[in-house]
Order: structure tokens, then C-alpha cells, then sequence
């Protein structure tokens, strides 16, 4: 892979910073960024003028900042907005949109809007936004649902819905510059001769596919000729540009596909320069996600180092400022213009992923966040940039983006105007901007989106919640009751009187505070991060797992089902006798690990937390290699186990403390408390042979049992190890028993035992049953079964879904963990309206996947678990009698060694014909037409299985009208169908799926215990002491 000399060097301190602590990396650019007391208060008085001057020229309808200043995310009509902006032109039929328009608008009060502002865009937009150039009236009345029955019999529902499209499409004018590159063009020439440069932005989501990308990248050919043309020979400083999106380019633009993704990247941005220096045009590269940003480096720094394109300086690169990464990202981009000889364009903006990289952070359990969480710390970051980069004018050709008068004041008073450009997004900041084009301070340059309603959705919906909120500058300046100094108040001084972090933005260890710690995630994407981790678990991968314990079963050695050659290791299996001896060690010892207590038994599994983390790479290895799991699926099966022992850890202080006092009358006192059962067998399955496992043991400890472990045959050294953690961590020995071995020879007899006063299963539905039945037969007390077992699990998607957000979960949640997930998707149900493009788009984005070895961090699916699990998956594919819709080839030698089985998809007439749940990577279809809705959940529900459900809608009465239907154990909402998180999606179904309670739920522990009331007549010695002390000295 080609990368310009040097380029990989200067990443020591962009590493350093990436998820440094906050203050620390704040102070720095606190200091950076402060000017002298009389610059300072130039600044102040330049960015007072600018927004005097904004306010007084503010032409309504010019732009939208009054239209989001009026309908801001804190009102309903926001949220609204919101909705329909994101769906409303994309649903392809008519009741659809009907049912969207009644679910966002009917609950707003659009009356409260008319007339508020003097916009266009405010009064025609109010509930119809525009339709023949006349507001739809609400003037009759405040209740709104009721307005909308009146208008649609007035007017009827095409009317509606038309004069709503339209609305929608006046909105997205005022953010796009137009549906394509030529009437975008068309519109930049009628600029009435003003000062404005362009820079033409191709919208779309993120290639899902490699249609999608050689789609995309033939759109910013296309541009860029057009672009050209237009330019007129003026060059890449004094003419219109493109920007580009390396997202838009390949299906894969991810750090673990970095192999594949880079050179293919490389390849098409070159190609892309090399027509930009053809053309004498810029070419700028977006930053996206912070994940990304380092593979970004590579791909600029390899097309910036191409001979082809020496005496070009049009190549530039966009700096994110809310990343801490920023400041070593300049000096990176400094470096590179020097070592190749050529000034680069440098963009500095502030950046807007924020929310997605706060909540990706905190679902990754990952040390801090890569971004700063306060508004003022970014604002301080953008101006150390800023003034660090007109130091660099040598290396760079600095321009700064921005909306914010004190941002722009600041950059104008440092720079002069000289050696710099200055940015605004297209419909947005053009007051702020016309009075510095005006009098010739700097030129500016429009960000001007292009592209068709149905690619500008994801960008529209980022722009309304950027300065919808009311905290942004946009927003501010239309606000006639925020004071002109608030608005132009110096972020130093703001950063410097607050906290450095936001103090209702947690660190994500923190997340659940003061419950429990949250378990600690590992950044695969970092490559500071992952090559260290990498060569932990190569290591550990080496090494020979057999399990030392005494047994006087059997010896058996462990395959690897990535490589049936591979020994992992070998077990020796429970005889009768080991289990006769468990069982009686345990027996006695349970009264007294019951005896210690809620909170000595939490401080146990606490440490047994610790203790998992800390060996999170030798399970990363063995997971891998006795399990098949892939990476990031052992590294999210450690958290899960983390997470379990620190949940009932929690839970056992909570509820297994002293008695606790109930009311009752006077005389007498009584109480209620938690104790332990006796001997809790615990069977786990294979498919996670970590979680599952210490999840059930977890919780029976924590309850005050002594524990039978009997782990899968598949797994029994992941179990091994997980036992020894604990019996580390403090769990005596005669209290937990690891007793491996088949279901026959250990489970059947464990069962059976009368020692044995609870079992906690998961597995098979026919397997429970049976162990059911066993309880029941025998004689003695009643002993409780928690079972949790599989599911036909659907995900129903409508045609207001987003089709990339359903196509991508449906992917994770069917081909996740190579499909063997009792909560994994087995039927896919789409509205017809939209099929056939989703069912394209999975296909296509399947296509992309890589099966193969799972310790290769770039691996998406490994292996099912045995030969017997391949062999049942391509005799129920037989008995389909069809062919698949699409299947992802397994590379010959890949296949040779391990027990792999290619992900697949097949289409069904209905739901009714998938009779049992089929455990593997192999997705089942079903096309529904609108108005069947109910018709498809009664074929659902017939199943009897309610485990997990999928739905993806945009209109929550049909998100709550599946849930409550289907009545699931758990129902995920345009998000994938796994991966449940304890103490936060507590997990488990009913019916055919179980009996519960929930795994990692509130009261779970409930059920692994026995509930004691004690009642004493404190009266019985004679008289009531406490009643007649209540009016002592008083008579």
C-alpha cells in the first residue's frame, strides 16, 4: 500500500491525545487559544458587529436560521419536524405517508407558530407548509387532531399529503443547492456577482454496497467535470471545488477492513485528483467518524504523495476541531505539505457526529471520548486550530468554517483577512457573512450540498439537529431574547468558569454510577490500542488450554471448529463419583456462603469481575479458538460476564441485606428477607460459552447457593477458566464445582438429584422441556426450573424505515456470531412497498462480508460450532427446495479446516412455513403489503416462541401496535435485534422462549432465592410497651 515517506510518524501524539482526559487535553488549548487583553477585546467589539449587523440585514425566508430558531428540538413541533423531514420523502406509498403525517403532526400545537415570526419559511411551513402559497388554517381551533380530520374532509388526504411533500421539498431547497450537479451550478451563477466561492458536496448515505460506491463515485466524476467547466480556469483557490466522502467510496471504510478498504480508496481518490488537476479544481476529503480518522490519513497522505499529481496543490483535507485529536492532526497535515512540497488545503470546521461519537463511546465502554463534551471546549479547540494553522500558512492554505461570530471575528482580527478563507454551509449564516464579503475582509466559499430528496434525508436531519438545538450560534442569532453579548461571549472565558467535562455526560465507566462499574470495552479501531492486543492474544492463543482438573471420567480432547486439526486442548469429564462428590460438598457448604451475606458475597463476584477483565485476552484466544467466536464477539461476551458479576453483585446488596421491617399493626414486628435455596445446577450452552456460563453461576452465588456448573460439551475450557477466576476472586471451592461432561452422562443424572434444590438452563427448547418433566417426577419438594431458551425471532420492517438502517441491522442481527444467537434474526418480514430496493441492498452489503479464521480481527462471521450443527443447517436449506437468495462464499481453504457454513438468505411464502428455529447464518424472507399488517403478526405470534422482535418504523403507533401485539421478551426499535446488555435490556423471553425471569434484570436473584417472613408478637410478655410509651409524661 502505497503512503507518502514518513507519513505513519508523526501519529505518537495523535494517539496520545485521542482519548485523553479532558482537562488535560482543554489546558493546552486554553492557553493557545487566549489572546492579549486589547486583541481580545477587538475581537469582541468585531463580533459585535458582525451580529448587529446580521440581525439588521436579515432578510425573512433568505435562509432557514428563523425557521429552526422557530420550531426548535425542545418543542413538539421540532420533534415533528424532525420525523417528517427524515422519512416523509422517501416512503413510496400513500398510506404510509398518511400514517406518518398523523403520528408527527396530530400531537404538535402548530396554531402556537403562525404569525410568531415574520419568515416565510415560519408561516407557510406551519402544519402544511406551503400549498398554492396559503397556510392549511388551524386558526378554528388549538386541538389539532381535531384540525386534521376537518382539513383532510375539506380538502382529503392526497391534498394533505401533497401539500406536506411539498413543504418537505421547500425545506430541503433551502439546504440543498439542488437535486443535481447542473441546476446546483445553474443557482451558484445567480449569485448577483457576490464574492461567493463554492464547494459542491454529493450527498448520500455511506455506500452499503459496491453498486452504491461505483454509484457514488461516478456522481463525483461527474461533478467534478461539471465543476470544472463552471470554474472556468480560475484554479482550485480562486474557484469552485468538490468534496468527497471516502464513506461514499467503498462498502467496508472501516479500521478492521483497513486491507481491503485502503488500497480500493486509494485507488478511487486518485483517479478523483488526478480528474480535479485535470479540471484545475480543489478536491476536499470530509472527515467523518473519529474511528476512521487515522485510515483517512493514510488514504490522503498516499493520493497527496502520487507523482501524477505534482503541481496540484487543489488536495484537501477537512480537520475536525471537536476531536482532542485536532491540534497533532494540523501539525500531521503541516508535515505531510512539507515532505511532498505542496501546500494543502486545510478546513477547519467544528464537527458533526457529536452525538454518534458520545453514545458509540459509551456503548464501547471505552476510557473517555474522543471528542470534548462540552460546547465551550470545542469552540477553544477550533481557535487554538485556527490560530495554529495561520502560523502554518507556509504548509497549509488555512480555511475556517464556520457559523459563529466571535469564531469568525477571531480569525479575521488574527489573519487580516490575508492567506485564509472563510466557510458557510449553503442556507445557512448568509447574513452573518454578507457584510465580511461585503467589505472584502476574506472570501468566502459556500459548503453547497447536491443531490435527489431521497439522498439529502441523512444530511437534512444532521442540519435540523445541529441548530435546532438552542444552544447553537444559528439559533442565537434569530433569538431576539438572547442578548447580543451572550451571543459573542468568548469561549475561553466560558471553558475556563465551567467543569472541563460536562457533568451530565458520565465517563462511560461511569455510566451507571453509583450501582456498579461498567465493564471496560477495547477500541479495535485504534491502532494503539489494537496491535498490542493483538500480539496478547496470538500469545495466548499458543498456548495449550487443557484443563488440569481431577477427574475420573473420561479424558477428551477440544477442536477447534475454525481448524479441526488445531488441539486447543484436552478435559477430563465428570464421573458418577465427581458428581456424587460435588454434590455432597456442596450441600454442606452452601448455609455457610449463604451465611456471609449480600454484601461479602457481592465484594466477591466484584473481584471476580476484575479478575475476568484483567484475563480478557486469554479468553479473547480461547473463545476464538474453542468457540469459533470472532474478536469483537469474545471481546463483547467478556463484557457481558464483567457486567453480570458486578449486576447481581449489586442486586445481592440490594436484596440480600438484613430483614427487612413490613407495616403492620402495633404489637407486633415483622420482616421479610432473601436467603439461599441449597445446590443450584447450572447448564449452560455453547454459543456463549462465557457469558451464559458465569451469567447463571453469577447469580445463584450472589443468591447465597452453592453451585453445579455443568458447561457445553463444546466449551468446557472457557468454563475451566472462568472457574478458576472465581474460585481466584474468593468463591470457596466446596461451593462452586465445574463438573464437565454430555448431557446423558452429567446433565440427566445432575438433574435428577434430590441434592439438587434449583436447575438454571439455557438451550434448546425440547431440552428444557425434558428437564422440566425430570423435575416434576421427582419426589420431594418442588423444585424451580429458569429456563431461557430459543426463538423464531422476526424483525418487521415498514416502508418508513430508513432502507440502510434496517439492511445493516438485519445483517448484524441474522450473520452475527455466524447466526448462533438464541436472539439472532431467523425471518426478515419487508413491505412490499419497499422490497425489492431492501432486499437488493442486503444482498449487496452480505456480499461484502468476510468469513474465515476468527482470530483475524477483520473477520465478520466464523464457524458453527460442530460438524453435527453444518451437517443440520444444509439439510434444513435442502428441504427449502429452493435457491437462495443470495449466500456469501466461504474461501475454499477457509472451508477445508473448520466447520464453516456460508451465510445465506431464502425467501418464504410466510412466516407460518418456518416451523422451528433454524440455529445458524441462514436468514429467512417474507414480503408483506401494506394494510396486511395484522395478518403478518398473527402469523408470527402462531409460532408460541417470544423472544426477541425487530421492528423498524418511523411511526411510533405501528412501533407500539407490533410490541404490544407480539408481547416479546424483548423488542428493539429501528436498532439491531442482539447483543442485549445486562442491567440495561435485562434478557429473556416466555412461551416456547422460556419461563424466566430475565437474565440480568432487577429481579432475577428473586427467583434463585427463598423469600422468609418472620412475625413476632411483641406483645406477648404481657402488654404493648411500645403503644403505651407513646403518650409518656403526656397523660
Amino acid at each position: 500500500m502505497p503512503v507518502a515517506p514518513g507519513a505513519a510518524e508523526d501519529r505518537a501524539e495523535m494517539r496520545r491525545l485521542h482519548r485523553l482526559d479532558e482537562a488535560e487535553a482543554l489546558a493546552p488549548l486554553l492557553r493557545a487559544a487566549a489572546l492579549p487583553p486589547e486583541r481580545g477585546r477587538r475581537v469582541h467589539m468585531r463580533a459585535l458587529e458582525l451580529v448587529r449587523h446580521a440581525r439588521a440585514a436579515h432578510r425573512p425566508g433568505a435562509d432557514v436560521s428563523v425557521f429552526l430558531a422557530e420550531f426548535g428540538l425542545d418543542t413538539p413541533e421540532g420533534v415533528a419536524l424532525l420525523c417528517l423531514a427524515e422519512a416523509l420523502l422517501r416512503i413510496p406509498d400513500a398510506a404510509t405517508q398518511d400514517a406518518l403525517i398523523e403520528a408527527t403532526l396530530g400531537g404538535a400545537d402548530w396554531q402556537a407558530h403562525l404569525g410568531h415570526a415574520d419568515s416565510l419559511a415560519v408561516n407557510a411551513s406551519t402544519f402544511a407548509f406551503m400549498l398554492s402559497g396559503r397556510v392549511l388554517g388551524l386558526e378554528e381551533s388549538r386541538a389539532v387532531p381535531g384540525a386534521i380530520g376537518r382539513i383532510v374532509k375539506r380538502l382529503g388526504e392526497p391534498v394533505i399529503r401533497a401539500a406536506l411533500r411539498h413543504g418537505m421539498r421547500v425545506l430541503a431547497r433551502q439546504f440543498v443547492m439542488g437535486r443535481t450537479i447542473a441546476e446546483a451550478l445553474g443557482r451558484a451563477g445567480d449569485t448577483d456577482g457576490r464574492r461567493w466561492r463554492y464547494s459542491f458536496d454529493m450527498l448520500g448515505e455511506a455506500a452499503r454496497t459496491a453498486a452504491d460506491a461505483a454509484r457514488y463515485f461516478d456522481a463525483y466524476r461527474e461533478a467534478i467535470g461539471a465543476v470544472g467547466q463552471a470554474s472556468a480556469g480560475r484554479g482550485p483557490v480562486e474557484g469552485h471545488g468538490v468534496s468527497v466522502k471516502l464513506s461514499a467510496l467503498h462498502p467496508r471504510y472501516e479500521a478492521l477492513q483497513a486491507d481491503r478498504c485502503v488500497p480500493a480508496l486509494v485507488g478511487a481518490l486518485t483517479a478523483l485528483a488526478r480528474d480535479a488537476k485535470a479540471q484545475d479544481i480543489g478536491l476536499t476529503v470530509d472527515a467523518e467518524e473519529a474511528e476512521r480518522l487515522e485510515i483517512s490519513l493514510d488514504v490522503f497522505a498516499a493520493v497527496r504523495a502520487d507523482p501524477a499529481l505534482d503541481g496540484w496543490e487543489g488536495l484537501g483535507l477537512a480537520i475536525q476541531a471537536y476531536q482532542k485529536r485536532a491540534p497533532a492532526v494540523v501539525e500531521w497535515t503541516a508535515a505531510l505539505a512539507r515532505r511532498t512540497g505542496h501546500a494543502i488545503p486545510a478546513r477547519l470546521v467544528k464537527g458533526a457526529y457529536w452525538d454518534t461519537e458520545i453514545k458509540q463511546t459509551q456503548v464501547q465502554g471505552l476510557p473517555d471520548y474522543p471528542v470534548f463534551t462540552r460546547k465551550a471546549a470545542t469552540d477553544v479547540s477550533w481557535l487554538a486550530c485556527a490560530r495554529r494553522m495561520l502560523e502554518l500558512r507556509d504548509a497549509l492554505r488555512p480555511a475556517f468554517a464556520t457559523h459563529n461570530a466571535h469564531s469568525l471575528a477571531y480569525v479575521l482580527e488574527l489573519s487580516s483577512g490575508v492567506g485564509i478563507e472563510a466557510q458557510r454551509l449553503h442556507g445557512m449564516g448568509e447574513a452573518l457573512y454578507e457584510r465580511v464579503v461585503a467589505r472584502g475582509e476574506a472570501p468566502v466559499r459556500v459548503y453547497a450540498p447536491v443531490g435527489s430528496h431521497e439522498d439529502l434525508l441523512a444530511y437534512l436531519v444532521r442540519r435540523l439537529l445541529e441548530n435546532g438545538a438552542n444552544t447553537s450560534f444559528v439559533h442565537r442569532l434569530v433569538d431576539a431574547e438572547v442578548p447580543e453579548e451572550a451571543i459573542v461571549a468568548d469561549p475561553v472565558e466560558a471553558a475556563r468558569a465551567g467543569p472541563a467535562r460536562h457533568p451530565r455526560i458520565p465517563l462511560p465507566a461511569a455510566l451507571y454510577h453509583p450501582d456498579r462499574r461498567n465493564s471496560r470495552g477495547l477500541d479495535l479501531a485504534d491502532p494503539a490500542v489494537r496491535e498490542p492486543a493483538l500480539a496478547a492474544v496470538r500469545a495466548a492463543a499458543a498456548r495449550d488450554w487443557s484443563d488440569a482438573a481431577q477427574r475420573r471420567g473420561p479424558s477428551r480432547e477440544v477442536r477447534s471448529p475454525a481448524d479441526r486439526a488445531a488441539l486447543v486442548g484436552t478435559v477430563r469429564e465428570a464421573g458418577p463419583a465427581d458428581l456424587d462428590a460435588a454434590l455432597a460438598a456442596a450441600a454442606a457448604a452452601w448455609r455457610g456462603w449463604d451465611a456471609r451475606g449480600g454484601a461479602a458475597r457481592a465484594a466477591v463476584l466484584e473481584r471476580a469481575a476484575d479478575l475476568i477483565e484483567a484475563h480478557r485476552f486469554e479468553f479473547l484466544a480461547l473463545l476464538a479458538r474453542e468457540a469459533g467466536k470472532t474478536l469483537p464477539d469474545g471481546h463483547a461476551e467478556v463484557r457481558e460476564a464483567a457486567d453480570f458479576c458486578r449486576w447481581y453483585a449489586a442486586r445481592a446488596r440490594e436484596w440480600f441485606g438484613p430483614p427487612r421491617e413490613l407495616a403492620g399493626p402495633t404489637g407486633e414486628r415483622n420482616t421479610w428477607a432473601l436467603a439461599g435455596r441449597g445446590v443450584f445446577a447450572c447448564i449452560s450452552p455453547w454459543n456463549f460459552p462465557l457469558a451464559i456460563f458465569t451469567g447463571q453461576v453469577a447469580a445463584a452465588l450472589a443468591a447465597g447457593n452453592a453451585v453445579a456448573a455443568k458447561p457445553a460439551e463444546q466449551t468446557p475450557l472457557v468454563a475451566a477458566l472462568a472457574v478458576r477466576l472465581l474460585h481466584e476472586a474468593g468463591v470457596p471451592r466446596e461451593v462452586l464445582h465445574l463438573l464437565p461432561g454430555d448431557g446423558p452422562s452429567v446433565g440427566a443424572p445432575l438433574v435428577a438429584d434430590p441434592r439438587v434444590a434449583g436447575v438454571a438452563f439455557t438451550g434448546g427448547t425440547e431440552t428444557a422441556q425434558a428437564i422440566a418433566r425430570s423435575l416434576a417426577a421427582r419426589p420431594g419438594p418442588l423444585v424451580p426450573l429458569i429456563a431461557e431458551t430459543g426463538g423464531i425471532n422476526a424483525m418487521v420492517v415498514d416502508s418508513s424505515a430508513l432502507p440502510e438502517q434496517a439492511v445493516q441491522d438485519a445483517l448484524t442481527s441474522a450473520f452475527g456470531s455466524a447466526g448462533q444467537r438464541c436472539s439472532a434474526l431467523r425471518v426478515l418480514c419487508v413491505q412490499e412497498e419497499i422490497a425489492d430496493r431492501v432486499l437488493g441492498m442486503l444482498a449487496g452489503a452480505a456480499a461484502e462480508l468476510r468469513v474465515g479464521d476468527p482470530l483475524d480481527p477483520a473477520t465478520d462471521v466464523g464457524p458453527v460450532i460442530d460438524e453435527e450443527a453444518r451437517e443440520g443447517l444444509e439439510a434444513w436449506c435442502r428441504g427449502l427446495a429452493t435457491a437462495p437468495l443470495f449466500e456469501v462464499p466461504v474461501p475454499p481453504d477457509v472451508a477445508r479446516r473448520g466447520t464453516f457454513f456460508a451465510p445465506r438468505a431464502y425467501a418464504l411464502p410466510s412466516v407460518r412455513a418456518l416451523t422451528r428455529e433454524v440455529f445458524g447464518p441462514v436468514l429467512h424472507v417474507v414480503r408483506w403489503r401494506g394494510g396486511a399488517l395484522d395478518a403478518l403478526l398473527d402469523d408470527i405470534a402462531a409460532s408460541g416462541f417470544a423472544l426477541t422482535l425487530g421492528v423498524h418504523s418511523r411511526i411510533e403507533s405501528v412501533q407500539r401496535r407490533v410490541a404490544e401485539r407480539l408481547r416479546v421478551g424483548n423488542t428493539y426499535v429501528n436498532r439491531n435485534q442482539i447483543g442485549a446488555v445486562v442491567g440495561v435490556q435485562p434478557f429473556g423471553g416466555h412461551g416456547l422462549s422460556g419461563t424466566g425471569p430475565k437474565a440480568g434484570g432487577p429481579v432475577t436473584l428473586i427467583r434463585f432465592a427463598t423469600e422468609l417472613t418472620v412475625s413476632v408478637n411483641t406483645a406477648a410478655t404481657g402488654g404493648n410497651a411500645s403503644l403505651l410509651a407513646l403518650d409518656a409524661g403526656g397523660v
